[in-house]
């Protein structure tokens, strides 16, 4: 789990822009925020909604924008918690399908990308799983969350490295942390990359694991819930 220290400070969205901006109402004052989310973040916000903020001195911004309320509905949108949340529960065995991997490496280099673990108990290929782990927030309707929720190139380069190294005789995971509230299940956004989509279901055809976990939200801390189903 993630506990949030410096706690959390409550405000009131204004407006997200050029990206990774955000202007937020704190009380009478008006701050400037990193977004630490490189998507469309479509449906994780509303100019005007409750949002959460963190800061820290000393950085180029002191404030950075990490949870969101939508509807009733908690979304995480800082992508970064995703890994975060991922590297606790390995090390603390609370993700059972990768228990069993004494060594936990992190952004390892694999064809033309980095993938963001490869776990070891042993040199063979077979004793090796690499994992790839995704932050989905997207509102898909009827209580899914939807990935991605822009177009991705980079995921779908990342979908062919796993099959690649899964026919290489490694294990190959693929890993969404749902960082919204409120969801029984993870579907890919086909509407917003089909691309992607076809790619996943690819993937899972060639033996990569497609693999969900819910993420528990509120403003004190963050921590990995219950697997979810991934529909393909």
């Amino acid at each position: 789990m993630i506990d949030f220290e410096p706690a959390l400070v409550e405000g009131r969205l204004l407006r997200r822009y050029k990206r990774f901006l955000a202007d937020v109402q704190i009380g009478a004052e008006t701050v400037l925020a990193h977004c630490p989310n490189p998507g469309s973040m479509r449906t994780c916000a509303e100019d005007g909604g409750r949002v959460w903020l963190q800061r820290r001195t000393g950085r180029k911004l002191d404030w950075t924008w990490e949870l969101a309320e939508v509807g009733d509905a908690m979304v995480c949108v800082n992508t970064a918690r995703a890994n975060q949340l991922v590297a606790g529960a390995l090390a603390a065995g609370a993700i059972a399908e990768l228990t069993g991997y004494p060594v936990h490496a992190r952004e390892v280099a694999a064809g033309a990308s980095r993938l963001d673990f490869l776990l070891s108990r042993g040199e063979r290929n077979r004793d090796r799983a690499w994992v790839e782990v995704k932050s989905a927030t997207m509102d898909g309707g009827g209580g899914a969350a939807a990935f991605p929720d822009a177009v991705t190139a980079r995921g779908t380069r990342h979908l062919d490295e796993l099959i690649a190294l899964r026919r290489r005789g490694f294990r190959a995971v693929l890993l969404f942390v749902v960082s919204r509230s409120k969801v029984t299940r993870v579907r890919p956004a086909d509407e917003i990359d089909a691309t992607y989509g076809l790619a996943l279901r690819r993937a899972a055809r060639a033996g990569v694991e497609v693999l969900a976990y819910a993420a528990t939200l509120s403003p004190t801390r963050l921590a990995i819930g219950a697997r979810l189903p991934v529909e393909l």
